[in-house]
């Protein structure tokens, strides 16, 4: 079974982005660009809401050839990347990606029964719709030392406890990392 992966940029407060979806906050410097970009090379599909998914691709298909070279390889790395992306009011999608309406749970179901590898979700809106479900085997917060006081949390409320075990931590330049296994 594929092994689901939820990992973003969080504020020390929790948060994704701020009041106003923006997440300038969150520019990796090189060592952090280089190690997601590593990472990523490993993921078999990224799964995306609407949302992030029109953030990603309003950028990285159109990285400028000035841009800094880890900047156009994660372009076309992420151009390149299988994509599911979950959204009911997409219409199309581009990029080596699918488009789902309907039923994101039982979606990922059938992708994570689909193989061995790694699959990554993208977007706190559908992550928290995965959780629930029992869905995510791993979380990864890559921590930034600002507070941003609102936004959207990295993680929704929840009905019952999700028990997570610490199996990493990794400190870079200016983040640190914390990798939590489900149990």
């Amino acid at each position: 079974m594929r092994k689901l992966i939820y990992g973003l940029s969080v504020s020390l407060d929790g948060y994704i982005n701020d009041r106003d979806g923006n997440i300038d906050w969150t520019n990796p410097d090189e060592e952090l660009h280089q190690f997601h970009n590593d990472r990523y090379r490993e993921i078999e599909v990224s799964l995306h809401g609407r949302r992030l998914y029109e953030l990603m691709a309003e950028y990285w298909p159109h990285v400028p050839e000035d841009a800094p070279r880890i900047e156009r390889e994660f372009g076309r790395l992420w151009t390149e990347k299988p994509k599911v992306v979950f959204s009911r009011t997409l219409t199309e999608v581009h990029w080596n990606s699918t488009l789902i309406s309907e039923n994101a749970v039982e979606e990922v179901r059938r992708l994570k029964a689909g193989g061995d590898g790694v699959i990554e979700v993208g977007g706190a809106s559908l992550a928290a719709s995965l959780m629930p479900h029992g869905l995510i085997d791993e979380y990864q917060l890559f921590l930034l030392p600002v507070m941003l006081g609102g936004g959207t949390p990295f993680f929704p409320s929840l009905n019952t406890r999700i028990q997570l075990r610490l199996a990493e931590t990794r400190h870079f330049n200016t983040v640190v990392m914390l990798r939590y296994l489900a149990d």
